[in-house]
């Protein structure tokens, strides 16, 4: 008999990491990592974990469209294949009345993609497989059916999308023990906050590449003047050999864009994330054509369709898929279907809590079973709030491991899901008494 799903938990988890000024850079200045969490659980006791990643003010919001959701989950099969997988995320997508609230944008679509990994991660779970071979495993016919190609054929088809997965199906299993034995590039950013002082900047990138990094990052576009001297101060840190890209969040305008980039390109960085608006396509390609520095956007990009027009715009040189942004394990295999249909790398943002965990098993799948490849490629890595996760991403010179545990690393421990609930939990109650006695 089929277990079905009788469990959905929401809970609105957040970490204080405003106070140490982690995660900030000139757009989001005083961040708390939070995460909007669901937990499936089945008649036979499997549970399945997903979240979206928000950055305070607002997860409660995110927790409430997860909630609207529990009516197409709650009663269903519990989902082991990818056709009970696309039947879910179709379902979600798709009902027109919650649809209106995007169409397949925002804090509705993320609602649906924290309930799609997490179905994700139940699957593989009853599979007793990591995410990332539970989907390296499928068939190219199967990968692609979790596909939903509206809006995409014009530039992609199922039946191109089926020759670029059978193209690489040769050596699958060599890449596979590869990733067994090397792990995946990865790159930090650890050292580049921008609250962060000079001396703890230059100290964290010395670190980053004692520690192995072949890449470091760091976040510009609050004060021109500051942001060339911490790139002097990290370039002299790091030496000529070591990759330093810069992360704008957003912050400028076409031309603010294009003057800062210039004034930074003499100390040579690889590249600029998210110069300007994420639904700003020709934006984007404005600045890729109006200075030298390679440009790479993805982690508020809200679907599917965004990024196919900045691919067809040739707006971007790296493509950086969201594990939590988009409409979950689902959408992220067509955006990496389109990267591969262009020839661009993937380099996958992994800045917030729980992110490092997810994004790791896209990347992995994608060398497995899509681009074939780890030239170019590099995934984020931020050393915060791993230790609230059961199975937390294990960095080894530089490289993200392969998992091994079932799942999708998602599943985090309930001792800190109680602590950091908000706003009863513990944590969040003992600071609420130190503000009341401070006034």
């Amino acid at each position: 008999m089929s277990q079905t799903v009788t469990g959905f938990e929401v809970h609105d988890i957040r970490f204080p990491t405003s106070e140490q000024l982690d995660g900030s850079d000139a757009m989001n200045p005083d961040p708390d990592y939070s995460a909007a969490y669901v937990v499936l659980r089945t008649t036979d006791g499997v549970e399945g974990h997903g979240f979206c990643f928000t950055i305070g003010r607002g997860n409660d919001v995110t927790a409430a469209a997860i909630e609207a959701l529990r009516g197409y989950v709650v009663g269903r099969p519990a989902p082991r294949t990818a056709a009970h997988l696309t039947s879910l995320y179709t379902d979600l997508t798709h009902d027109s009345q919650l649809r209106w609230l995007g169409p397949e944008k925002g804090v509705m679509h993320m609602a649906a993609g924290a309930v799609v990994n997490a179905a994700w991660d139940l699957a593989a779970r009853q599979a007793g497989k990591p995410v990332w071979e539970f989907l390296s495993a499928m068939t190219p016919e199967e990968i692609v059916s979790l596909v939903d190609f509206r809006y995409l054929t014009d530039v992609l088809t199922p039946e191109e999308a089926l020759e670029i997965l059978r193209s690489a199906q040769a050596g699958r299993a060599d890449r596979v023990a590869a990733l067994h034995a090397e792990g995946y590039p990865a790159y930090t950013t650890s050292p580049g906050w921008i609250g962060y002082s000079d001396s703890k900047l230059v100290m964290l990138a010395k670190q980053a590449v004692a520690d192995g990094f072949g890449q470091i990052k760091l976040k510009v576009g609050g004060d021109l003047a500051d942001d060339v001297r911490r790139m002097r101060l990290a370039r002299a840190a790091v030496g000529p050999d070591i990759r330093i890209a810069v992360d704008a969040n957003q912050r400028w305008d076409v031309a603010d864009a294009v003057r800062w980039m210039s004034a930074l390109a003499p100390y040579e960085p690889h590249w600029i994330e998210e110069p300007t608006s994420p639904d700003d396509v020709l934006g984007h390609a404005a600045i890729r054509s109006g200075q030298p520095v390679k440009v790479a956007t993805g982690e508020h990009v809200a679907n599917r369709v965004v990024f196919k027009q900045l691919l067809q715009a040739e707006a971007v040189d790296f493509v950086q898929i969201d594990a939590a942004r988009v409409a979950g394990v689902n959408e992220n295999v067509a955006i990496l279907l389109l990267a591969a249909k262009y020839g661009l790398p993937v380099c996958p943002h992994a800045g917030g809590v729980g992110l490092c965990e997810l994004v790791q098993h896209l990347a992995m799948f994608d060398y497995v079973a899509v681009s074939g490849s780890k030239e170019g490629r590099v995934i984020e890595y931020v050393d915060h709030l791993h230790e609230h996760f059961a199975d937390p991403v294990v960095i080894v010179s530089g490289n993200y491991t392969a998992p091994t545990a079932p799942g999708f690393s998602a599943r985090m421990l309930p001792e800190s899901i109680a602590a950091y609930s908000f706003p009863e939990g513990p944590v969040w109650r003992a600071r609420r008494a130190e503000k009341e006695a401070a006034s």
